[in-house]
């Protein structure tokens, strides 16, 4: 029996685990990857506090090396899914079952791909889903923009501090975007479109992306765009899959909390991206993770049970 069983490992799910194994808790994290989450596949990060500059993986490392010296148990696991039984809760895997008093999950959300030549080539290497993340690598650069939702031309927008020329390539011949949003892009002088648009393939030199190939659906043509970067914003979904049974998301599949972490049931928190919010950075992560491994204790110590 764990005290909490935290499940994800990125920086939401370790700053939890270290707040609540500070408290002498007995915790257990569950994650199906390297430690880290997506901050393995980053590159470079120069958004977080105290470094001017650091690589993902070892940003990653330096904060999952306290959670050995504080006694947290790691083991790789598949969650499938998790029971809240009257007493305790049990965490499903596809090789164990776990039982824990608390829960609090960190399984983050995942960018949805276009699923074209060179997507995954370039990943980190020009290939992004984030304008904040990215944005000031690509000074003075060319880059293109994939899709016509708000989150595509808010962060359109957003890269225009940053580089030289935005073009938005969109499939329709109008934006999705709220109109505000629209007629700022519209408004930037650095902002161009490509309308009935998609994007083909991603190019490059086996080191950086050099340029996209688009495809106007209208007319079967293609045509080939020089840039630097590519950014995509095409949809993001939450890995909520194994909580359904718990009935505690939205109808997008994003999980609802309070301010404190608590999701409507007792005993199980929700943290870091898995959450419906506004911002999605690793410094909100980790605000979310100490909160919730303090009130994994203060939860436990109401029920008298630490």
């Amino acid at each position: 029996m764990y005290d909490v069983i935290v499940i994800g490992a990125g920086p939401a799910g370790m700053t939890a685990a270290l707040y609540a194994a500070r408290t002498n808790l007995k915790v257990l994290l569950l994650e199906q990857g390297a430690p880290g989450g997506q901050m393995n596949n980053t590159a470079i990060i120069e958004n977080y506090p105290g470094f001017f500059s650091i690589k993902g993986p070892e940003l990653a490392n330096k904060m999952y090396a306290p959670l050995v010296n504080f006694g947290v148990e790691n083991r790789y696991g598949v969650v499938v899914e998790v029971k809240n039984l009257a007493k305790y809760k049990v965490v499903i895997t596809e090789d164990n079952e776990y039982q824990t008093k608390t829960v609090v999950i960190a399984t983050g959300a995942s960018h949805r791909l276009l699923g074209i030549r060179g997507e995954l080539d370039y990943g980190g290497l020009g290939v992004s889903y984030c304008a904040v993340c990215d944005g000031p690598f690509f000074r003075d650069k060319v880059l293109v923009v994939v899709g016509g939702g708000d989150s595509a031309i808010e962060e359109a927008v957003y890269l225009t501090r940053f580089a030289s020329k935005v073009m938005i390539v969109h499939r329709r011949e109008s934006l999705r975007a709220q109109k505000i949003i629209q007629e700022r892009a519209f408004a930037n002088p650095k902002i161009s479109f490509f309308w009935n648009c998609i994007v083909d393939e991603i190019e490059g030199d086996d080191h950086l992306v050099t340029g996209v190939r688009l495809k106007d659906i209208k007319t079967g043509k293609y045509m080939e765009i020089n840039c630097s970067g590519v950014f995509i914003y095409v949809g993001l979904y939450p890995m909520t899959a194994p909580f359904i049974n718990l009935k505690i998301m939205d109808d997008s599949g994003w999980i609802l909390t309070d301010e404190e972490m608590r999701t409507k049931i007792p005993g199980i928190f929700a943290i870091g991206d898995v959450r419906k919010k506004m911002l999605r950075q690793i410094t909100t992560s980790v605000g979310e993770g100490g909160i919730a491994g303090q009130q994994v204790y203060l939860y436990l110590q109401d029920k008298k049970e630490v």
